[in-house]
């Protein structure tokens, strides 16, 4: 658009070239009076010294041509010079041989202005005519000799053929200028088709052209060589070299530097706008990791003052984002991006981070209570509901702080501020301070999960496996596999310690696997001891139910174990069950395996029952949770009565894991439980003593539930 505007030609521009049109109306109303106050003597210097302006001006393009065809070395830029120059010495000719003012010289000077007429309006149109294309440096020198060449036989013959020249001469002039006229309309009419593509060139270009026409015409006009209309037509052809001259300097001058200068304006607004997406986030525009960074580097341990980090995240963003798509959470972060904005003191600076975090900079903390009063009041403003189209969200935040440390690096201190945050979502107030030993933890962590990845490597982890028992007719039908580690310098590590670090870097995936391999070749291992069928059942953890191949990969692990599908069970937790339509597909394609489904501490999720009914599930869990407690917490006992009644209705079965005192077991009996598992009948043992004690356990079973006078049998 800028291109296109610079282009036009202006209305000044205008009325600047339409001035020497304005003087035919005085010559025309007064010619008479205008002829009688002219004095020729006087005049005599004025045409000197427009002739004298005119060889400026075409000495000056083609001086131009010829140093900036050195640079673009096109066919045009050179042959206007060359034209220009033949002008140009055409009149200096003029000058110097018609200085003696008389007949001849005058008939002389006439000649001699036909001839540039002739020469430029033939060479501007073979310069519109020709098309454009590369000559090399050697065709400058070329074209300025032939210029000068022709201008030494123009002078030649205008020398020797002044006899000639002087019969008929008025005729043949008016004829040879009349031809040049015409000419000079065709080169105007191939000037006018090229307007579209450069209007403000050829607007000047023409107006030159038109010019030399009216100097042609009042040339022919002044047959008694009257000094008025030859000086109005010098005047003409002065006016015309003079806006060819501005012509080529916009061209090749001030065009180019426009465009120039508007490539840089481009460059440097271009620039603007990828710095600051480079620093800034796309969604809030909020200043990014980056540029917080850049900021903490510059001004950290500067002024001597209190610094500190809030670090934010929204709670459950990924899942919004799965629920309600990338759009509506993008507005939604919007939304709270103008809420932090909006409740901002002047000295904080507030960035955004990753999907669902931001962090606040302070450069300068008055006191721990003013940080704490603001965590409060963004609490306060992040618990009003976001209003995203029909759907009303609230952003649940935790919120880490942290102090500016001596010897403190920018990333460590923006390190600290997070940690602190990911503290916070473990407790109810959800805020925190940064403290030394959340490092040591997370430093731990890091160890830890390069230590999993050797673990598997090497075979570390094995199995223990701890037996359900039938309240019916206390036989061992079912066992759980329990994964274990063995650190070859730590020793033994607690799966509470590994499973959710494996989780959160994958390994769960290729552990699970394991796992479930393991599991189903024991089962199958018992079997060729000479012990009875056994149920092995496999926790599944929340990576694995992504898994796109778990339905094959279950598949292919029981045909390599050559294992019955019934005697697997794989046990799912409750808060598993959120997504309902995408999980009851999956358990319905386990399901068609024929293995079963168990639902691993059930009463402790918050998800709804109705996927009790929806789900292919075959047996129910009772958390340790409830049944630790259930001879001294009233609402404990209420919940395990309700859900053994319930799973009674549903017609699934009930396994109580942590039975560790009979009084327990005897409240469990009562309720008509199904399976029981724990420490009151045995802990986990490795596959070894379970199939070296497989007699024992039994025994010891039967002498406990003997008291009790089970003897139903049934199986699942």
């Amino acid at each position: 658009m800028g291109n296109a505007r610079n282009n036009l030609i202006d209305k000044k521009e205008l009325w600047y070239m339409t001035i020497p049109l304005f003087l035919f109306i005085p010559l025309l109303v007064f010619n008479n009076q205008l002829i009688t106050l002219y004095i020729e003597e006087s005049f005599v210097y004025v045409s000197l010294i427009m002739e004298i302006l005119i060889v400026v001006f075409t000495m000056t393009i083609a001086i131009h041509s010829w140093l900036i065809f050195s640079q673009l070395l096109l066919n045009q830029t050179l042959y206007i010079g060359s034209v220009f120059f033949l002008i140009a010495l055409l009149e200096i000719a003029n000058i110097v041989m018609t200085a003696p003012q008389n007949i001849d010289t005058a008939l002389t000077s006439s000649w001699i202005q036909i001839l540039m007429r002739v020469a430029l309006v033939i060479g501007v149109l073979l310069i519109i005519v020709k098309p454009r294309r590369t000559l090399t440096l050697a065709h400058r020198r070329l074209a300025y000799g032939i210029a000068l060449g022709c201008v030494a036989l123009m002078l030649f013959i205008l020398n020797n053929a002044q006899p000639l020249m002087e019969d008929g001469h008025q005729t043949i002039q008016s004829i040879v200028q009349l031809v040049t006229a015409a000419l000079q309309a065709v080169s105007i009419y191939f000037l006018s088709k090229h307007y579209k593509k450069a209007p403000k060139q050829v607007i000047w270009l023409i107006s030159g052209s038109v010019y030399l026409l009216l100097s042609d015409v009042l040339l022919v006009m002044s047959k008694d060589l009257n000094a008025i209309w030859v000086f109005t037509a010098l005047f003409h052809q002065f006016f015309a070299y003079y806006i060819f001259l501005k012509a080529i300097y916009y061209t090749s001058v001030e065009k180019p530097y426009q465009q120039l200068l508007k490539i840089k304006q481009d460059l440097e607004q271009s620039q603007q706008e990828l710095t600051f997406q480079a620093y800034h986030d796309d969604i809030t525009q909020l200043p990014n990791e980056r540029l917080l960074l850049k900021t903490l580097k510059e001004g950290l341990h500067k002024n001597g003052k209190q610094q500190a980090i809030i670090s934010i995240e929204i709670d459950r963003l990924a899942t919004i984002s799965d629920s309600l798509g990338i759009s509506n959470s993008n507005k939604m972060m919007k939304l709270i991006a103008d809420r932090i904005q909006a409740m901002l003191p002047p000295h904080y600076f507030a960035t955004k981070l990753r999907e669902s975090q931001f962090v606040i900079y302070i450069n300068h903390v008055q006191s721990k209570e003013e940080l704490i009063q603001f965590c409060m009041n963004l609490k306060r403003t992040m618990d009003k509901p976001l209003q995203v189209h029909l759907f009303s969200l609230k952003g649940n935040v935790n919120i880490g702080i942290a102090y500016n440390e001596e010897n403190c690096s920018a990333e460590q201190f923006l390190m600290h501020a997070q940690l602190a945050m990911r503290e916070a979502s473990q407790i109810p107030q959800r805020f925190l301070f940064y403290k030394q030993h959340m490092s040591t933890s997370v430093t731990e962590r890091i160890l830890l999960e390069q230590e999993l990845h050797i673990a598997l490597d090497q075979q570390q982890f094995y199995l223990d496996y701890q037996p359900q028992i039938n309240l019916r007719t206390g036989k061992i039908e079912s066992v759980e596999a329990l994964v274990r580690w063995q650190h070859p310098v730590r020793g033994y590590v607690p799966p509470d310690t590994f499973i959710d670090i494996a989780e959160e870097s994958g390994l769960i995936i290729p552990l699970g696997k394991w796992i479930l391999e393991k599991a189903c070749m024991q089962a199958k291992e018992w079997e060729a001891q000479g012990l009875p069928k056994m149920k092995v059942a496999v926790n599944l953890s929340l990576g694995q139910l992504f898994q796109q191949d778990l339905v094959q990969m279950v598949k292919e692990i029981l045909q390599q174990s050559n294992l019955e599908p019934r005697y697997l069970q794989l046990e799912i937790t409750e808060s598993m069950t959120m997504n309902i339509d995408q999980m009851t597909q999956l358990l319905h394609e386990l399901k068609a395996l024929g293995i079963q489904i168990a639902v691993d501490d059930f009463g402790t999720g918050y998800s709804s029952l109705s996927y009790l009914k929806d789900f292919p599930i075959d047996c129910l869990k009772i958390d340790r949770a409830f049944v630790h407690n259930i001879q001294h917490d009233p609402n404990d006992e209420a919940l395990v009565s309700m859900i053994l009644s319930m799973a009674k209705h549903l017609r699934l079965k009930v396994v109580a894991e942590g039975i560790e005192e009979v009084a327990q077991l005897a409240f469990l009996i009562a309720g008509d439980c199904d399976y029981i598992q724990g420490y009151l009948f045995s802990k986990p043992i490795s596959a070894e003593q379970f199939t070296v004690t497989f007699t024992d356990l039994h025994m010891h079973a039967n002498q406990i539930l003997e008291q009790f006078k089970y003897g139903e049998e049934f199986s699942i």
